[in-house]
């Protein structure tokens, strides 16, 4: 193995195990022998609450990796800030978008980064605040994907989302990153919302890192209105990866999950805030 044996803990989910608080966001918290990464920050209440509950030093991170620019992802990064002053963020420059979701019927809801999480993040000294616009190795074995390439015909950024309040600017979501770690029996992915599609994901990055079996996919899939067609070739896509498992979170939606446990071959274990996987 490139880096030390990894755990991943699931800090902020829509599911929780008991005693614990959900959120429509997504946490998740990688330490090794050398580094401590909290990948998103969940909405915001329950990240704290969560964290105190599992015994988990906030304050220990030495980074903060955030997967893309949606409140649900970044809305304690100001509280982390206070936390640690020396914490160093990753995230793409598009994170900082004004964004919104225009549902037809609906009035259009705000979805980017809360007012004063952005105003954190762009207060950060430079050599803090680390823009991510190519693939980025953050340690041996460890590495970060920057903007995903958007090259399936089948794959879509999972909903109606624009940058403009009146619906004239389509937001393809491109600050959209994953994080993969080097195992000696393949790639553990993590994922916040796979934005850019999951085919799409996964071949970047075995482009990027140079490895091609993929041991593991866990995290936000987005896949709560994929058609049909979509979900029939996610299945195949992931079929052809051969994974060991995935675990789904967030955003999948059940009816995606349920269908991913009924086609794939590989086990689909979804996983809640507390729950914790070691390698």
């Amino acid at each position: 193995m490139t880096t030390s044996d990894p755990s991943l803990t699931i800090l902020v989910d829509n599911q929780v195990r008991a005693g614990l608080v959900s959120e429509h966001g997504f946490a998740a918290w990688l330490e090794t022998e050398e580094l401590r990464i909290l990948f998103d920050t969940g909405k915001g209440p329950a990240l704290t609450a969560n964290a105190e509950a599992l015994g988990l030093g906030l304050a220990r991170a030495d980074m903060l990796v955030l997967s893309h620019g949606h409140y649900d992802h970044t809305g304690a990064v100001a509280h982390m800030l206070g936390l640690n002053p020396s914490l160093e963020v990753y995230c793409h420059p598009s994170a900082l978008l004004n964004r919104y979701s225009n549902h037809p019927g609906f009035p259009p809801k705000i979805v980017s980064v809360p007012g004063p999480d952005q105003q954190a993040l762009r207060g950060l000294p430079q050599n803090r605040r680390h823009w991510v616009e190519a693939p980025l190795t953050i340690r041996p074995g460890l590495g970060l994907t920057g903007p995903i390439p958007r090259v399936n015909d089948w794959e879509d950024t999972g909903g109606p989302f624009y940058l403009d309040a009146e619906s004239r600017q389509p937001d393809p979501i491109e600050d959209d990153m994953a994080l993969w770690i080097e195992t000696d029996r393949g790639l553990v992915i993590l994922l916040g919302c796979c934005h850019a599609g999951l085919g799409n994901t996964v071949e970047h990055i075995r482009q990027a890192s140079g490895v091609q079996k993929i041991r593991a996919l866990v995290g936000g899939l987005h896949l709560g209105s994929a058609s049909p067609e979509r979900l029939d070739r996610t299945c195949r896509a992931i079929e052809s990866w051969a994974p060991e498992f995935i675990a789904p979170c967030h955003c999948t939606g059940e009816e995606a999950t349920d269908y991913l446990g009924q086609h794939l071959s590989c086990p689909c274990r979804p996983l809640r805030a507390g729950d914790r996987l070691v390698w």
